[in-house]
């Protein structure tokens, strides 16, 4: 039987690393589980967010991760502009939670905070 992880959370960039972002989405879209992608249906104001929302199989969370690992090493528009950053919350069926802090152009991943208990298992 297959393992799931429930997968949700947010980025935040200029609308520069935005087009790029939906670039990196497309390159990657599986006709399933890129359904989970969601965005603004017009900017508006200086901050773009895209965010992610889905229950996937475990391994299956490689091909997530590996997008975030591209969209976090977006260069802003200009240098008074902020790098790509962003949290989402992962909630494995087994092994519980965690935490993908993207922020300084990677993904950190570490254990999730008790404060998320509440999310837990599926």
């Amino acid at each position: 039987m297959a393992v799931y992880v429930s997968v949700r959370g947010w980025l935040e960039c200029d609308s520069f690393q935005l087009s790029a972002a939906k670039e990196i989405i497309a390159s990657h879209a599986d006709n399933h589980y890129s359904g989970g992608w969601g965005f603004p249906s017009r900017p508006f104001n200086w901050t773009s967010y895209l965010f992610y929302g889905g229950d996937i199989q475990e391994a299956d969370v490689r091909w997530l991760r590996d997008q975030l690992v591209e969209m976090a090493t977006l260069p802003p528009a200009d240098e008074d502009d902020s790098d790509v950053q962003g949290l989402f919350i992962l909630t494995h069926e087994i092994d519980g939670l965690v935490e993908w802090q993207i922020r300084d152009g990677s993904v950190h991943i570490v254990r999730g905070d008790k404060r998320h208990d509440y999310l837990g298992p599926l």
